[in-house]
């Protein structure tokens, strides 16, 4: 009976003390997801909008159910990517409610334009339901300097959502050289619309 208790204390110790060891555990993101989000892979999104069989990275927005082929930025992905700095990352909701501002902090470059935003500084791309979740998702990836949200028509899986793309320099109506004109699966050929630029100050 001595032996008996000897050894569930020894047990008991061998745990606490293997508890209480630091364990350090490589987990490749991309082996779990099935999907490189990190900055070197443009988070996602590593063929930009302008080119031919490009897809969105991600989606940032309130309807998430409508973007299964998407990683929809909300939720319990959010908490996983946390432990991953070097991925894309949920923007942060502020912690107070805002006081209504007078600037957000970015300025137009330009409007309404049938072309969108082509350059070599290009970050990623992902889908948006406003103007303003875009701006948010510029807040949220480092070196985000310039925000182009316009309307892929009959592009990207035929999303009636605005596109987002992001930029590490501002840019104006001389870069809105993608216009579309790419054919996609069904045969369709896309076009742009709506296409603004916004440069953060």
């Amino acid at each position: 009976m001595r032996f008996f208790t000897f050894g569930i204390t020894s047990f008991a110790v061998a745990v606490a003390v293997a508890i209480a060891t630091p364990v350090t555990v490589e987990v490749d993101l991309t082996s779990v997801l099935d999907v490189d989000l990190a900055e070197t892979n443009a988070f996602g999104a590593p063929l930009a909008p302008w080119m031919s069989g490009s897809r969105p990275g991600w989606y940032y927005g309130n309807h998430p159910e409508r973007y299964p082929y998407l990683w929809c930025l909300k939720g319990w992905l959010c908490k996983l990517l946390w432990w991953f700095p070097h991925v894309i990352q949920c923007p942060k909701p502020p912690h107070f409610p805002p006081k209504p501002p007078t600037s957000d902090g970015y300025t137009q470059t330009f409007r309404n334009l049938t072309g969108a935003t082509q350059a070599s500084d290009y970050l990623t791309y992902g889908l948006v339901d406003t103007i303003k979740d875009c701006k948010t998702m510029c807040n949220s990836v480092s070196g985000c300097k310039f925000v182009n949200t316009y309307n892929d028509v009959n592009g990207k899986d035929g999303s009636t959502k605005l596109t987002c793309s992001l930029y590490t320099k501002c840019h104006t109506s001389s870069d809105a050289t993608n216009t579309g004109g790419q054919t996609q699966p069904d045969g369709s050929v896309n076009f742009i619309r709506n296409s603004d630029g916004w440069c953060k100050k």
